[in-house]
């Protein structure tokens, strides 16, 4: 199908037998979810033996009992297990409670409102501080600047990661930039994997910008590769290190998608000048984090080894529904001018682009077929997609005949909205 060079008549043919196929999906009444990312079911179960994984013995190696007040920054046994999961010494990693989300909307907030280097690096001090979101993009990041009233400045995603290019022209051309999203290793939405290149410009920002400016490399895709030769991520921790840019780049990640997505355990990595910003906000603000939670999961995932076969399992369940979008979406479009998407080798998720203007439409002829997509737009700052054609595809979660399901009323919609605007413009 190639609408470009499709004749009136040829477009009402098609428009009319695929809106005969959209009625039969309809009257199955389907309910189907691919909007976020979450584990299935089995693949929580993979850790449900973390429950009593302790047998009463709630005490570290050096005697702390973890059941009790403190510990700001995690137990040394947590904080290894953060050094096994994100390739950087024990000695430069925070644990904090199940969600890396937290740590990252409490790191954005104390670099805007206190500074993470004292009150005279606190953003505010400025007129309107903003923050580059590489997209499409992750939208909680869009919502955690939003919140704040940071402005978001984008610029565009490739194969190999942010345009590099665009980034650094943005920073030497705007002094107020103090910041900037990243999603390294499969991307969300697109699942790219930041090429090494890629890795070691952002590691040199720190040379052309502002002193006050961050990264914030949101590592949460860290260990979910689906195959065994996936694409590795260069570390950012030694090229910074190589720069003399270490206070530039501040990282995250998480077991939320290795243990129980609600009951894990995050990590910052960070210079010693910003964990001590951090540490500083978070005495303020908590007595400290589950050390229970963070023990069980150090004795549950004792060594690298241990964690990459526990990943494994993951993969086996996780690969199978990604086979099953990739290949509806070979056979639907391949050789067409309908769409593009990229071909992901883990993390959660797979991004599809429409033909221009054809996004919203299609999430809105699939939620009335009783398939949920992500909004069109969220993976962009402000929820505007000007282009409106990317949308976001979740399979983790259904069945794999569900997905099945869901990508054959996929297809269907994109096949449907992109003809009928074909239409619209005779």
């Amino acid at each position: 199908m190639q609408l470009d060079q499709a004749t009136v008549e040829q477009l009402r043919e098609w428009e009319a037998e695929l809106a005969g196929q959209y009625q039969t999906i309809v009257a199955k009444q389907l309910n189907l979810d691919v909007t976020r990312g979450k584990p299935s079911a089995e693949q929580l179960s993979l850790s449900d033996t973390l429950d009593g994984f302790l047998e009463g013995n709630y005490q570290t190696d050096n005697g702390t009992d973890t059941r009790n007040y403190g510990g700001i920054d995690g137990i040394a046994e947590a904080k290894r297990l953060g050094s096994d999961l994100m390739g950087v010494p024990a000695s430069h990693i925070l644990v904090g409670g199940n969600a890396s989300l937290t740590l990252m909307y409490q790191t954005v907030l104390t670099a805007y409102q206190f500074g993470l280097t004292g009150p005279e690096s606190a953003w505010k001090n400025i007129d309107k501080p903003k923050v580059i979101c590489p997209v499409p993009g992750y939208d909680r990041h869009f919502t955690v600047c939003e919140q704040l009233g940071i402005e978001m400045i984008t610029a565009p995603m490739t194969a190999t990661g942010p345009d590099m290019d665009a980034v650094e022209a943005l920073i030497k051309a705007d002094s107020s930039i103090r910041g900037m999203w990243c999603v390294p290793k499969y991307s969300n939405p697109t699942g790219v994997v930041y090429s090494d290149e890629t890795v070691d410009r952002i590691a040199q920002l720190g040379n052309i910008s502002h002193a006050d400016f961050r990264v914030f490399w949101d590592n949460a895709y860290a260990v979910h590769d689906l195959n065994s030769d996936a694409p590795q991520l260069a570390s950012v921790f030694d090229a910074c290190a190589k720069h003399g840019t270490d206070n530039t780049v501040i990282q995250f990640a998480s077991t939320s998608k290795i243990t129980h997505a609600g009951a894990g355990v995050a990590f910052m990595a960070a210079s010693d000048a910003n964990l001590a910003g951090i540490k500083k906000f978070l005495g303020a603000a908590t007595i400290g984090p589950d050390k229970v939670n963070q023990l069980r999961h150090a004795h549950f995932l004792p060594n690298r080894d241990v964690l990459m076969s526990h990943m494994q399992k993951h993969a086996e369940l996780l690969q199978p529904r990604f086979d099953a979008v990739l290949t509806a979406l070979d056979s639907a479009f391949t050789g067409t001018d309908l769409g593009s998407w990229e071909t992901p080798q883990g993390g959660y998720f797979v991004s599809f682009d429409t033909r221009p203007g054809c996004a919203k439409e299609t999430v809105r002829l699939a939620a009335e077929a009783g398939v949920k997509l992500t909004p069109a737009g969220a993976t962009f700052p402000y929820g505007q997609d000007p282009n409106d054609c990317n949308i976001r595809i979740a399979p983790s979660v259904p069945s794999v005949d569900e997905v099945v399901g869901a990508m054959e009323v996929f297809v269907t919609c994109v096949k449907l909205a992109s003809v009928r605007q074909a239409l619209s413009k005779q």
